[in-house]
Formats: structure tokens, sequence, C-alpha cells
């Protein structure tokens, strides 16, 4: 269901918006809706595809401020996808952080919501602005796949 017919998640949206003092835009409430809605971190592409699926109108400059605001503002998160392409995921649960797997083959990224994202002791005076962690590898299925064509 596109994202303009969920008036809760729409208002949600806007109240998390404004509560950190931005302006309240249709694209800024569509992107937030779309990264609540995933199951996994978007590119900028699926983000735009999801929009123009629910019929509004954007252009790939505003989307990419819309993108760069939220992850300034702490309500969206960049992760490191394959082909140098960010993908994108909502900020869950306050602070909490957690790893990625990345499929080397596929290119499916995957939250692992049990396994905290790494937080080393720093030096004094040191303060991490931003931690990532990102394990590469295959997923089950091109696993699977990868197994079923040496048996052959």
């Amino acid at each position: 269901m596109p994202p303009h017919e969920h008036p809760a998640a729409a208002d949600s949206a806007r109240e998390l918006i404004a509560a950190h003092g931005g302006r309240v835009t249709r694209t800024r409430v569509a992107v937030i809706e779309a990264l609540q809605r995933s199951a996994h971190p978007l590119s900028h592409d699926e983000i735009g595809a999801t929009l123009d699926g629910a019929g509004i109108g954007h252009d790939r400059v505003t989307l990419y401020r819309a993108l760069d605001w939220l992850v300034e503002q702490g309500i969206a998160q960049r992760i490191a996808g394959g082909e140098r392409a960010w993908r994108f995921e909502i900020r869950r649960d306050g602070d909490h952080r957690h790893a990625h797997f990345h499929c080397e083959r596929c290119g499916q990224i995957v939250c692992l919501e049990d396994v905290p994202a790494a937080a080393p002791t720093l030096p004094a005076g040191f303060a991490v602005a931003r931690a990532e962690l990102v394990l590469h590898g295959a997923c089950a299925d091109c696993g699977r796949a990868g197994v079923e064509g040496k048996e052959g």
C-alpha cells in the first residue's frame, strides 16, 4: 500500500520531522514512511521507486537532500552498500546500533538486530561520531547456489 494511504504513519512521520525542527515536506514524510516499512536498508533508487509507485513526485536532488537531512538529524542512518551505493534505514529504538550483513553476490543487505555494532574503548579525548559494522559474504540463497553449482 502506498505511503500516502497510511494517515497514522504520515502523522508519525510529520511529528518526527517537526520534533527535529525540520520543514515537513511531502518527500521527507514519504521517505520516512518507506524506510519504516522496509525490512532491510534501501538504496536511493529503491526509495525513489517507492515514491514513484505511490505517485509522489520528486527529483533525485530533492531525494538526496531529504536523505541527508534525515541522517544529519539521526532519524535515519546510512550504510555502505555494494557498487559504492549508500543504503538507508530508519533508526529504531533510540540509539540502538546493530551490525549488517552484505551479500557480495546478490547485493542484499540484512540487518543483524541481535549483533551490536562494535564499541571499542577509545583513547582519552576521542569521540565516535558514527560506528558501523558490515559483515561481507554470501547469503543463504547465494551460498546454496554456489554449493549446488560446484556439485554439478
